[in-house]
């Protein structure tokens, strides 16, 4: 019951505070900022790989969160608006610096269990952070939208303008070098 009180009292928060957006109210826009840029940034981070990017591109997306919030119908999907808005300057950001996705029509990615022994090694949270970080930039976007962002691959194909099965081929790339380099790291121990 007591959940179901804060969930209403947080849209009535929101709703008042995108009211306040809509008339103008900077102190409002500050709250709105303040209340969004700690998550947002770290889709940025995720998603382009260093700090001087990520905000850079949160910088560029909550303006356009500002200079179109007249245009959100629904205040109680702020976030997902807001999230939309970063993730498409996130993609736009790695467009520009010309991130590839390997087109591919009928590759055998081989099987998903596959040989990697996951017990054999220590699977930490900092490993596998540091090991999507060198992911090279089309592994490491297709990874961050389908596990942490949780699009589809239909949706991931049309955000990049890429197949379907290119997405779901970049992915499984993407976690078999997650494993390899963390596996990697585990045996220099």
């Amino acid at each position: 019951m007591q959940a179901l009180a804060n969930n209403l009292n947080n849209t009535t928060i929101t709703d008042h505070l995108v009211s306040r957006c809509k008339k103008g109210d900077v102190h409002a826009f500050r709250e709105l900022y303040n209340a969004y840029s700690a998550a947002m940034y770290n889709i940025c981070l995720r998603m382009t790989g260093n700090t001087a990017d990520a905000e850079d591109t949160l910088q560029e997306a909550f303006m356009q969160v500002f200079r179109n919030i007249e245009r959100l119908e629904n205040a109680g999907s702020v976030t997902a608006w807001i999230k939309r808005i970063v993730v498409n300057h996130c993609l736009s950001h790695l467009r520009k610096k010309k991130v590839y996705f390997e087109e591919v029509d009928n590759i055998d990615v081989g099987d998903e269990d596959g040989a990697v022994d996951e017990d054999s090694f220590a699977w930490t949270v900092a490993a596998i952070r540091d090991a999507i970080h060198v992911l090279p930039h089309g592994y490491r976007t297709v990874l961050n939208l389908y596990i942490f962002e949780e699009y589809s691959h239909k949706e991931i194909a049309a955000m990049l303008d890429i197949s379907e099965s290119t997405v779901k081929t970049q992915y499984m790339r993407a976690k078999d070098k997650v494993r390899q380099i963390v596996k990697q790291k585990n045996a220099i121990r």
